[in-house]
């Protein structure tokens, strides 16, 4: 028979194993950035630090020490930026967003990136159309595009709620109440079986929304809690009295003035039926009710979720339609106060955006409002950064500067402690060691948020 030569390819294969392997390439030294001589306001409540260094290697922070501790080890091939006379606080955190309700790729691409420009780098999303936020999420997360990173939850609620027009759009193609992202709880549901299809869409949390009583609100939180995911509950959950969810234990209550009907001897039957807070009981100072729920919050380690940036915008629009607001800005800056002189933690999440003309977050006018109900600057720091870490169960990774966290840093030309207006200052913002100078930030054009 005539001899066969083997395919090249196949030869080179086998010369190669007959040599032996070849030696594995040297795995490249991880790049290290030091940032010198900064200000340092490090998210855990603690007083500015002056000339301190935050060493970065990768998407790692390796070390936080003062500049005058720094050895010629520490900076031999590293990249060096120079923050003399900056400040450098911890990436932003808002606990609260929707962007994909319905799914709009270019407003959200937009919002998400006037976000990290202006120093948020993580996000709480809370209900969407989880087929387009997991797809946004992996790409905030892979650095593809300019966003935080997103956190988000799969909805629960009773059946009656899935005829709001928002459950039609999150749900597109599905019928309401019937995608794993959005799942109506009837009474005899399989509680395992829905929070197991939750939970495998890769959320963070459910979401327990509306219309189911108290007692399916603790079945829910329990078993959420032991498949391993976060809870983040409604401070009502109509019928369930905010009472109720608070002894559930979820790790999140959202919307304080929703916590206010706990005050009052009548309440509202389902989400739809929501009609006003009746202020007068407010009126006198702290309200004895709520201390009791402020307690059990405070007790059971429930961060709240205040949101008072909405309130103003719906009571404008309340008032132009004849309407009495069904609350205030001013009883929900009263309630964020009173939770807050009550120990409860806070967090910093808005649920809306700021208008597309502004070049900075909604967050920071979130923050602002927080400052009105009695927290210093320090402290409302801290709420949009480490205890916004909490709500999304990422304290280990993110929330504050420390070694072996996430290298999310914002720097800021002006002290933000003087005044909370000054984090529209920002210089740079580092996301996973990676930096965005606020010289690049593009703002939103109208053809990417025509609708607002």
């Amino acid at each position: 028979m005539p001899r066969r030569l083997l395919p090249l390819p196949l030869l080179l294969l086998l010369l190669l194993l007959l040599a032996g392997s070849p030696p594995a390439a040297a795995t490249p030294p991880a790049a290290t950035t030091v940032y010198r001589h900064a200000a340092l306001i490090d998210g855990t409540g603690a007083p500015v630090r002056r000339d301190m260094a935050v060493i970065v290697r990768g998407e790692r922070i390796v070390a936080v020490l003062p500049d005058r501790g720094l050895t010629r080890r520490h900076l031999s091939g590293a990249a060096v930026v120079t923050l003399a006379g900056r400040y450098l606080l911890p990436g932003l955190i808002d606990s609260h967003k929707h962007i994909a309700t319905p799914p709009d790729r270019p407003r959200a691409l937009a919002v998400l990136r006037r976000d990290l420009y202006g120093g948020v780098t993580a996000m709480r999303d809370m209900a969407d159309d989880l087929r387009e936020v997991t797809v946004l999420a992996r790409a905030a997360r892979q650095s593809e595009i300019a966003a935080p990173d997103i956190y988000y939850a799969a909805l629960v609620a009773g059946p009656s709620f899935f005829g709001d027009p928002r459950t039609r759009a999150a749900a597109q193609g599905l019928e309401p109440g019937q995608a794993p992202w959005m799942q109506a709880v009837a009474p005899g549901s399989d509680i395992a079986a829905i929070v197991a299809r939750a939970k495998g869409t890769g959320a963070t949390a459910l979401k327990i929304y509306a219309n189911l009583d108290g007692a399916t609100v603790a079945a829910l939180t329990r078993e959420a809690h032991r498949q391993g995911l976060r809870v983040w509950a409604h401070g009502m959950v109509f019928p369930a009295t905010p009472a109720q969810v608070a002894a559930a234990g979820p790790d999140v209550m959202s919307h304080v003035c929703y916590l206010a009907y706990q005050a009052m001897d009548r309440r509202p039957d389902s989400y739809q039926n929501r009609f006003p807070v009746d202020a007068r009981l407010f009126a006198e100072g702290d309200n004895a009710a709520m201390a009791r729920l402020f307690a059990t919050m405070r007790r059971r380690g429930i961060i709240l979720d205040a949101t008072d940036y909405v309130y103003p915008a719906a009571e404008r629009a309340e008032r132009r339609a004849g309407k009495t607001p069904r609350c205030t800005l001013d009883l929900a800056l009263k309630l964020t106060r009173q939770a807050w002189r009550s120990g409860v933690a806070l967090s910093a999440g808005t649920d809306a955006e700021a208008p597309r003309e502004s070049p900075w977050p909604a967050l920071f006018e979130e923050m602002a409002l927080l400052g009105r109900s009695g927290m210093t600057p320090l402290q409302v720091i801290q709420a949009a950064t480490l205890t916004g870490a909490e709500t999304i169960g990422q304290a280990r990774e993110m929330g504050s500067i420390r070694p072996g966290k996430l290298a999310n840093l914002v720097v800021l030309a002006r002290n933000p402690l003087d005044s909370l207006a000054n984090l529209r200052s920002v210089v740079m913002i580092v996301k996973r060691g990676r930096p965005y100078p606020r010289g690049d930030f593009r703002p939103i054009g109208k053809e990417e948020m025509e609708d607002d």
